[in-house]
């Protein structure tokens, strides 16, 4: 919608500085951890990072994540939520029993960042299958995930359930994992709820997801637990992960980030065909799949994210304004409160 909507996507590098907007903003914006020296610089608004074209996040919801990976884990179950993690801003740093490198699927070769002996603290634990009883039957490795006091959320893919139920931190929750291991979780820890035919369970601080691809799913729903829907969507969008089903697994917990939705007559009013920038026009239309509205424009669309009230966002979180008349029906879009109207068609 603007030329922070297409930022991104044409992966052009300059940004605007959206300071005076209805958007809630914190003090401090980061660019999500790339290994590069735009890593080190604040920013004072929201937007897309100059150096790496990340869509920058508040500092205040990044994340420190450890992933616990043994011989033999399963590559898309860690890098999948990996790719998730790294660019909602979160810190990810690898863990083994040591610090030996370690073969994935018996292809890549990981040496682990720590060993349970150096690990530091972390916000959440993250466990993967692929050989997974390496670690849920290595008494050092439950050790260690049983003396770490101060986690907001353990998380789990495929066979990773395993370590957590080995654990204890399954007792009394609900479950799941890979299919072909459900009957075994079932049977070797009858103290768990284990359910099938689940994308994900979330019991509120435990989320366990099942086999491979499925801790995406998982770890975008953490997301948008952790920084709003929003995010995640963003997220998504950035990953072209396409097949992503808003909600789709069992959330038994209060934090539930698909519940507020806006009604469907809510997005409607804002379809149409707009004025934009260069005598050109663009198209709104809704998603419901998606759940938000989408900018087409030369055949190529965007998504815009509602933020509040009449005040949108784009895939660069920059803010659009979109403008009402006295009979309450839209009549156009800013990039500014105090910028260009752009009417509608």
């Amino acid at each position: 919608m603007n030329k922070l909507i297409f930022l991104l996507a044409t992966c052009l590098t300059t940004i605007c500085t959206m300071a005076q907007n209805s958007i809630p903003l914190e003090t401090t914006y980061i660019c999500p951890p790339c290994n590069a020296s735009c890593d080190e610089v604040e920013h004072d608004a929201p937007g897309v990072c100059s150096h790496c074209n990340m869509v920058l996040i508040k500092k205040s919801d990044s994340k420190t994540i450890a992933f616990y990976l043994q011989d033999g884990v399963e590559v898309l179950d860690f890098a999948g939520p990996m790719e998730v993690f790294a660019y909602a801003g979160y810190k990810v740093f690898t863990v083994s029993a040591t610090q030996t490198p370690i073969k994935s699927q018996g292809i890549l070769t990981v040496t682990p960042d720590y060993s349970v002996d150096n690990a530091p603290e972390a916000d959440i634990l993250a466990f993967f299958g692929g050989n997974s009883g390496a670690a849920s039957q290595n008494r050092k490795v439950i050790d260690w995930v049983q003396r770490q006091e101060n986690v907001q959320y353990h998380f789990s893919v495929c066979t990773g359930a395993f370590v957590l139920a080995e654990a204890g931190l399954l007792n009394g929750k609900t479950a799941t994992t890979f299919h072909n291991a459900l009957d075994n979780l079932e049977s070797g820890y009858p103290k768990i709820d284990v359910r099938k035919n689940v994308r994900f369970v979330d019991n509120g601080k435990v989320i366990t997801t099942a086999g491979i691809s499925a801790g995406i799913d998982g770890a975008l729903h953490l997301v948008a637990k952790l920084q709003g829907l929003n995010a995640a969507k963003r997220t998504a969008y950035y990953m072209e992960y396409d097949n992503w089903k808003l909600g789709d697994g069992l959330i038994l917990s209060e934090d539930n980030p698909y519940s507020q939705k806006k009604p469907i007559s809510f997005f409607k009013a804002f379809e149409g065909t707009y004025q934009y920038e260069n005598n050109s026009e663009l198209k709104l239309i809704f998603n419901e799949n998606e759940g938000n509205l989408m900018a087409n424009v030369n055949g190529i669309s965007y998504p815009v994210y509602h933020e509040n009230q009449d005040v949108f966002s784009d895939v660069g979180n920059g803010p659009v304004f979109f403008q009402r008349n006295e009979a309450d029906k839209i009549i156009g879009f800013k990039l500014r409160e105090d910028g260009e109207l752009f009417q509608k068609l």
